[in-house]
């Protein structure tokens, strides 16, 4: 069974940003969280909550369906492999990302994907993100 990366009651996260910082440094291979595939995010306002931006394993992608050159193609369980010999850097995977959860890296200029790999989830004091399992179809 494929596994997908879930974050649940995100009314009790502490902005520590452990999770981006595991996922750029561990996946990534970056200090700087603007690497990271999982975004922690105010949903608004100074007295808002926080919010966790990351792939949210799309059964038919609509990143990989803007992909012309097959770069992101569809994972077992859903989301997407990314295929960087392929990429092109044109971005329309990011655009098209209905979660808004791909960002493009500013040097290499392919997008950051999430590869569920569970990293960040190890990451959170609170344990509020996890990998869960899914039929893979």
């Amino acid at each position: 069974m494929a596994k997908v990366l879930r974050a649940k009651n995100m009314s009790q996260c502490i902005g520590c940003y452990s999770c981006m910082l595991a996922c750029a440094r561990m996946v990534h291979k970056s200090l700087s969280v603007r690497k990271s595939a999982i975004q922690i995010r105010t949903r608004g306002g100074l007295q808002s909550r926080l919010a966790a931006v990351t792939c949210t394993a799309c059964r038919q992608p609509a990143c990989a369906e803007a992909c012309r050159f097959e770069a992101l193609v569809p994972r077992k369980g859903g989301g997407v492999i990314f295929h960087k010999d392929q990429c092109i850097g044109c971005g329309l995977c990011a655009q098209a990302c209905t979660a808004r959860a791909i960002t493009m890296d500013e040097d290499t200029h392919w997008p950051i994907v999430c590869k569920h790999c569970g990293i960040c989830a190890r990451f959170c004091p609170h344990q509020l993100l996890s990998l869960e399992e899914v039929e893979d179809e």
